[in-house]
């Protein structure tokens, strides 16, 4: 969980990003933040956590400096934020009181993304109306790195002890209605993570021999795209039980929900851990910025459709 947080911090304070610094802009001009966390199991330092409790979903935040920070601290907290999903001003309410940052939302401005705001309603790329110049983090400042902005980001993270934490972040879809709520947020659409027992006598038998659980599957996922078709399909379950109900490898399960979101019209693409150190991050879309860290501690990237990772 803490690495999910550290990984998608990093991109919540990059502007190149669709979330948090980055995010895109409603039809209003406006930015509206969503996030998740769910885990396989809590963890087990927090015992005041129920077991039933494996996730929590963010929407509508508007001041929310790290939405991942403030996922993770109010899941943390179930005496405080015992839903499986909450939105808007009660969610900042609480994590303010749990000590996350929450910023004046013209920190989330950025010159790009208005501009991407403007054409997509057909406008001129005229400036925002007011003087943002007192703003470190202003909207003028020149872009970094190149004039690519990207999507939606997340981390999945599996631990020594076979746990598994996913945790996504995002601005949402440009021009999107006030209000909207997207797949990020919603369990089983956008995010999921899931553990359950396997048990047959010859994991049985693989397991006393070699001194490994072979008995246990866990599988995390989240996802980037379309998040309507998302949420229709309920892809992130779908991938674990396909893999759960089906038997499928975990490559196959991803490449398949992947595939059935393209059949009705949605674009996008996930990343996908299961517990025996499978990674799977398949996409239907001419390209997503992905990546994994194995136990060498080298980072191995891609971006475009027909890239391998490496």
């Amino acid at each position: 969980m803490d690495a999910t947080v550290a990984a998608v911090t990093m991109l919540e304070d990059n502007p190149l990003f669709n979330s948090a610094k980055g995010a895109v802009f409603n039809i209003e001009g406006k930015i509206e933040l969503e996030t998740s966390l769910m885990v396989t199991r809590p963890p087990p330092s927090s015992t005041e956590i129920p077991a039933s409790r494996r996730g929590l979903g963010l929407s509508l935040l508007t001041r929310t400096k790290n939405p991942s920070q403030v996922v993770r601290a109010l899941y943390l907290s179930p005496a405080l934020a015992p839903h499986s999903f909450l939105s808007g001003r009660t969610a900042e309410n609480i994590a303010e009181s749990l000590g996350q940052t929450l910023v004046d939302p013209s920190y989330f401005f950025t010159e790009h993304r208005w501009k991407e705001h403007r054409r997509g309603l057909g406008l001129p790329d005229q400036p925002l109306e007011g003087d943002y110049t007192d703003y470190p983090n202003g909207i003028n400042l020149p872009l970094p790195l190149d004039q690519l902005p990207t999507g939606t980001v997340g981390a999945v993270a599996l631990d020594m002890d076979g746990c598994i934490a996913t945790l996504t972040s995002t601005g949402g879809r440009t021009n999107k209605l006030v209000g909207r709520v997207g797949d990020t947020p919603v369990m089983g659409a956008g995010f999921w993570a899931e553990e359950w027992i396997q048990s047959n006598w010859i994991r049985n038998i693989c397991s006393k021999l070699t001194g490994r659980d072979y008995t246990k599957r866990a599988v995390g996922v989240s996802g980037t795209g379309d998040g309507d078709y998302f949420i229709r399909q309920a892809t992130a379950v779908t991938i674990a039980h396909r893999v759960r109900y089906l038997n499928e490898t975990l490559e196959k399960a991803a490449n398949r929900a992947v595939q059935d979101l393209v059949k009705d019209g949605g674009i996008g693409g996930v990343i996908a851990v299961d517990n025996r150190g499978n990674v799977s991050m398949p996409l239907n879309c001419p390209g997503m910025y992905r990546g994994v860290i194995r136990e060498d501690g080298v980072p191995r990237t891609a971006i475009f459709k027909d890239e391998e990772v490496s």
